[in-house]
């Protein structure tokens, strides 16, 4: 037989996937002539297809070397080097094999993905451009360079390489799945269902089944949520990122002992599940469930001290009085998070004459406790001087605190249906001096947008006490009891310290007139400590030291705001715990803000928690006319209350220690002239306290803008920044 025959015959044996017989006779030809280049760049190509790449690459540096202008030897050279890790060398080998045929859709086509491996994204896309230019109908180009345009958060530019893709390709269903990844960070996320369906209609997959109810999710349809985790765990029991999700949307529906158990179904599938833990921890105690209480703040503590990615930072803030460790956790989280936005532009430079432009950036521009707080400030503003554009990322629910936001606004811009990348560019465009993140760490936040830069100055201020430990972030707006001096190191960003104190309340608050009589209330006639704090915010050793008090103050009750009826219960049964009476507990529904302040006046005391304190509840008391007392903390979110109370001029009600916190409960509830003293001292002090002095708070918060904002003019560091109380 002659010996091209006898290659065309070896030849067909290997594209019928018969290796093995194509390899014998390859060898055989070799033995007759051992320079016979292209059989030796077709064994090499064998010995990549049997996971040999070492001895690949020797054939082909042999086939090379006979002929040194073998393109096709040079780009399966590339592959070689590119399955041993050597990406530098493999992509001189794809430039070579280009080189010599400038054509070689192959050999782009792998010099594209090994330049994405190498991180290398915009030339990778350049290459896939090169590419589809000479072959448009190449699906896998398109393919690929959609995941890298989504990698970089360039997802419209994505969504338009998936639909090219698709329209070659309509039935691969991975293609449909990452056009619907892209769609819903473009926040579209009813064509992002859509697209998931198609995926899944296709080939079910688990993994693309969770997805679909992420989106589920971020479009508030729980209960379809929950449907799509629970199919995603019918297919793949182990899922555990299926049985962690679904824990998110049972908590949302008020399921919690069902998300707890969700959340552990998920740990014990994945022990280290990123910020899991936490999770689970912070939904028991929304539940107020202890039952592995003290073991879990442990696991917790240790897990942010050893760098594990054990909580997101908001539950730390919740559940450790550690203001080191709340700085650990924002640090991990914010590496871990934190992902790119792609290259929004440079910023718009404007006359330095203009006023100052502050952005506002929240989800809570409707009735939320942010929204009740802020509002007289912006409606304050000096507009001689600063110009205040709102960026609402929330719900519109069409409430008069998002009319009166609105009006009170330069300019208010509904940003949720737009993606991170976009609200960069267009606080870019609108030329964001001072940018304010409202939000934080809490939850809707957008803290990429603060990532992608979409102001020269960044600050964060009271929606999130604590730091985000970011570079992203260059001041907290706070004042000198939340952020003591000696405790700035625990803060990434520098302080701006106000005088009085950070938080800004609104002197038109509306109360009701009536007040509701205790026993509409279900109060009693005895002495009424009472909490409106959220119930996660209530810790063991916080109830161990009510439930002394109450049993030091004869007929008195305990007044909590009714969260959840498992947190009912539970409070109840760790009550009789501890030998109080259940029913001297009693449960307050959530009812409009007038009339929650109203009913202020039907109990006597606040009795405040830690280590995360009453914030807006506190200013809430305060304005009602009802004292708080606060056992201060040393992190931020635990001496906020000691903040308002100084504020106000009524110092006497923080406590440095448990002991002292209920001698004094005890003290105001046993001695009713010492209690008429403090509430007739908070009546007389609110009208003219700094605490709820918006025009007063304002001067102080546009001096500490205008200096943030002349700082970055003049090209200086962020730095520190105390306002002084005029004399």
């Amino acid at each position: 037989m002659a010996l091209d025959a006898r290659l065309k015959a070896a030849l067909a044996f290997h594209q019928r996937g018969q290796r093995g017989e194509a390899r014998r006779r390859y060898e055989a030809i070799l033995v007759e002539q051992p320079a016979d280049c292209d059989v030796l760049h077709l064994l090499g190509i064998l010995d990549l297809e049997d996971q040999a790449p070492e001895r690949a690459l020797a054939r082909f540096d042999q086939a090379i070397a006979l002929r040194p202008d073998h393109a096709q030897a040079h780009s399966n050279r590339g592959n070689a080097l590119y399955h041993l890790g050597r990406l530098p060398e493999a992509l001189a080998d794809y430039d070579r094999a280009i080189a010599l045929a400038p054509a070689f859709i192959d050999a782009l086509y792998n010099r594209g993905n090994v330049l994405y491996a190498m991180g290398r994204r915009d030339e990778a896309v350049s290459t896939y451009d090169r590419l589809i230019a000479l072959q448009p109908g190449h699906a896998e180009a398109h393919s690929n360079r959609g995941v890298v345009l989504f990698d970089v958060g360039r997802f419209d530019d994505a969504v338009a390489s998936y639909d090219r893709a698709i329209a070659l390709r309509p039935a691969q269903a991975a293609l449909h799945a990452n056009r619907a990844n892209a769609l819903r960070q473009l926040r579209r996320l009813q064509e992002a269902v859509a697209a998931y369906d198609r995926a899944i209609a296709l080939r079910p997959d688990a993994s693309v089944l969770c997805s679909r109810g992420h989106a589920l999710y971020e479009l508030g349809r729980l209960e379809d949520a929950v449907a799509g985790y629970d199919q995603a765990i019918t297919l793949a029991p182990g899922h555990a990122e299926a049985w962690s999700r679904r824990g998110f949307a049972l908590r949302d529906l008020g399921r919690l002992e069902a998300a707890a158990e969700s959340y552990g179904k998920a740990l014990a599938l994945d022990p280290g599940a990123d910020f899991l833990l936490g999770e689970q921890l912070h939904t028991r105690r929304q539940a107020c469930d202890w039952a592995t209480h003290e073991r879990d703040v442990a696991s917790l503590a240790d897990g942010i001290a050893g760098g594990k990615r054990a909580t997101s930072p908001f539950i730390a803030l919740a559940i450790l009085d550690d203001p080191a460790l709340h700085r650990r956790a924002s640090e991990i989280y914010a590496a871990a998070r934190y992902g790119p936005v792609g290259s929004p532009g440079p910023f718009v430079a404007r006359d330095q004459r203009d006023r100052i432009r502050i952005g506002y950036y929240s989800a809570d521009f409707h009735d939320h406790a942010t929204a009740y707080l802020i509002a007289e400030l912006i409606e304050r503003h000096d507009r001689s001087r600063f110009d205040c554009i709102a960026f609402s990322f929330g719900p519109d629910r069409r409430d008069d605190m998002r009319r009166r936001l609105t009006a009170a606004f330069d300019r208010f811009v509904d940003v949720r249906t737009r993606s991170d990348r976009e609200i960069v560019g267009l606080s870019r465009e609108l030329g964001i001096d001072i940018a304010i993140d409202l939000k934080g760490y809490t939850r809707d936040s957008r803290p990429t947008v603060f990532a992608g830069r979409c102001a020269p100055v960044q600050a964060s201020y009271l929606g999130y006490p604590g730091t985000m430990g970011t570079r992203h972030i260059d001041y907290i707006i706070a004042d000198g009891v939340v952020i003591p001096e000696e405790s700035r190191r625990h803060y990434s960003e520098k302080v701006v310290c106000l005088p009085g104190c950070y938080q800004v309340n609104d002197s038109r608050k509306p109360i009701s007139g009536r007040t509701p009589s205790r026993q509409e209330l279900g109060l009693g006639e005895g002495f009424v400590f009472c909490c409106f704090n959220n119930s996660y915010k209530i810790q063991p050793v916080t109830f161990d030291s009510w439930m002394r008090i109450l049993a030091r103050v004869d007929g008195s009750r305990l007044w909590l705001i009714e969260d959840n009826a498992a947190a009912v219960r539970n409070l109840r049964r760790e009550a009789e715990a501890r030998g109080i009476d259940g029913h001297r507990l009693v449960f307050a529904q959530r009812i409009p803000l007038a009339d929650h302040l109203a009913r202020h006046r039907a109990a006597d005391l606040f009795l405040d928690t830690l280590p995360y304190n009453a914030h807006t509840t506190a200013s809430d008391a305060l304005w009602a006319g009802l004292p708080v007392l606060t056992l201060i903390g040393k992190a931020f979110a635990g001496r906020v209350a000691a903040s308002l109370l100084q504020a106000i001029g009524v110092p006497e009600l923080v406590a440095d220690t448990a002991r002292d916190y209920e001698q004094r409960a005890v003290d105001l509830a046993t001695v009713p002239d010492a209690l008429a003293a403090i509430k007739r001292k908070v009546e007389a002090n609110r009208p003219s306290s700094a605490l709820f002095d918006s025009t007063a708070f304002a001067k102080h918060l546009e001096a500490a803008y205008s200096i943030m904002h002349e700082r970055h003019r003049l090209g200086l560091a962020p730095d520190h920044v105390d306002i002084a109380t005029p004399r």
